[in-house]
């Protein structure tokens, strides 16, 4: 059970950016066969995001919750916009929560991860004041951040209510088993691990503004 978010998942999850089509043709019939698959597979946790196929993935993972409702979907925001800090204000996260409510076809979600935001969002205590208003007023029932360095994760640990992070974890990226997964365990932050096959390193689709730190 991870401690801040108060639920048991799998060891091994399922990360649904592939069911939003956006880098080729997913069939629906394959999309839900693929989540079936996992779900028989003893897979209960499937990682989302507002913009894979701009909400596409989301409301297959919806349908998937509606059939099994004992699953856990963890969803991400922030992409929608230009990665400008001040993007990352209440009035945007109420609407993007409203739209990702919708797509899953649920009243509160279980877990909202911030979609890998600019350095300057770790230190907004105002960010973080709005998610904590979110959890209050029953729109999320826990949010995380998804990273892009160690650096945002150990920040990310150090905020008291952020219940995940996740972060590229594979065998070309161990650096954050040095720092980063020591402080999660100690905290009681779930880390999700992205990329944990290091097909898309291999495949070349990291540009230059991916970091590594």
């Amino acid at each position: 059970t991870i401690k801040r978010l108060g639920r048991e998942v799998s060891v091994v999850g399922l990360g649904t950016w592939q069911l939003g089509a956006d880098w080729g043709s997913v069939e629906p019939d394959d999309a839900r066969a693929t989540l079936e698959a996992a779900v028989d597979g003893g897979v209960t946790f499937f990682d989302t995001a507002d913009v894979y196929g701009d909400g596409r993935s989301e409301e297959f993972c919806g349908e998937l919750h509606r059939r099994h409702p004992q699953l856990f979907i963890a969803t991400k925001m922030g992409r929608r916009v230009e990665q400008l800090a001040e993007n990352y204000n209440r009035q945007n996260f109420l609407e993007w929560n409203d739209r990702s409510r919708a797509n899953l076809g649920v009243g509160e979600l279980e877990l909202v991860q911030l979609h890998c935001p600019p350095d300057p969002v770790f230190e907004d205590d105002a960010v973080f004041e709005a998610l904590d208003e979110m959890v209050s007023d029953g729109r999320i029932r826990a949010y995380g951040v998804s990273v892009e360095t160690c650096a945002q994760a150990m920040a990310a640990i150090a905020r008291p209510h952020v219940a995940s992070v996740q972060i590229i974890l594979n065998c070309f990226r161990l650096k954050p088993l040095e720092e980063v997964l020591p402080a999660a365990r100690e905290a009681g932050v779930g880390i999700i691990a992205r990329v944990p096959l290091a097909s898309g390193l291999l495949s070349g689709r990291y540009d230059e503004n991916t970091q590594f730190g």
